[in-house]
């Protein structure tokens, strides 16, 4: 028998990553024919979208600067240092082992921005988004014309059912609107909807939806990785 009395505990139970394995595969199947549930678990993640990164600070890897160089290829760092940046998550089990020191999230940012300053586009926010093991995935370039550029910093593969969904979150009253569906996992640039200038500390994420995008117009499957926007300095 169920634990979840209602269509709304087991979608809270869904985003805060309390279900086991099984549990948690079977909403996700459930979800792709029952429409219902899945707006359910999309109200849901809107609701705990917000919540502050509170989980215990964890060490990150050590070679973390040296695999983002690898990644982003040869280039100066500039010599002021970057603030880091806040990270929270949707789910208990994300937010809780995600914590970033604040020396390697300056280090990260400082090649995110270095990156963004030394191309010749000119983005008004970049953000690097960040695995569930603290490690940078892909970078977003918001160049404020409802055009954003994505470049994975690592290999991901997805299953031919399923595709890779940007997001954003303007604001919370606004909630997360979705920036594109990815045609594939490599570097491009998406077009969403008419949406007022990124600003610093905007979230972004990608999610593993069905096939074609969210049915419900809202995160609904896996985070592949999430962070907050940086304005890049001179």
């Amino acid at each position: 028998m169920s634990t979840w009395h209602t269509l709304a505990e087991r979608a809270d139970a869904y985003v805060l990553g309390l279900m086991d394995e099984d549990e948690h595969r079977a909403t996700e199947t459930e979800m792709e024919r029952d429409e219902s549930l899945a707006r359910a678990v999309a109200v849901a993640r809107d609701r705990f979208l917000e919540l502050d990164l509170v989980g215990p600070t964890a060490s990150v890897s050590p070679d973390l600067w040296a695999r983002i160089e690898r990644q982003l290829g040869p280039q100066e760092r500039p010599k002021s240092s970057v603030a880091p940046a806040a990270v929270n998550d949707n789910s208990l089990s994300w937010w809780r082992g995600f914590g970033l020191s604040a020396a390697a999230a300056s280090l990260l940012l400082v090649g995110a921005l270095s990156y963004a300053l030394l191309s010749r586009a000119e983005p008004q926010v970049i953000a690097v988004l960040m695995n569930e093991q603290g490690e940078p995935v892909v970078m977003i370039e918001d160049f404020g014309n409802d055009t954003a550029r994505v470049v994975p910093l690592t290999d991901v593969t997805v299953a031919e059912d399923r595709s890779l969904q940007l997001w954003t979150l303007p604001s919370s009253d606004t909630g997360p609107v979705s920036l594109g569906v990815l045609d594939g996992w490599r570097t491009a640039t998406v077009a969403g909807p008419d949406l007022p200038g990124p600003l610093e500390e905007q979230l972004y994420e990608i999610t593993v939806e069905p096939l074609g995008g969210s049915p419900t117009g809202k995160p609904t499957g896996p985070i592949l990785g999430k962070g907050f926007a940086k304005v890049p300095r001179p």
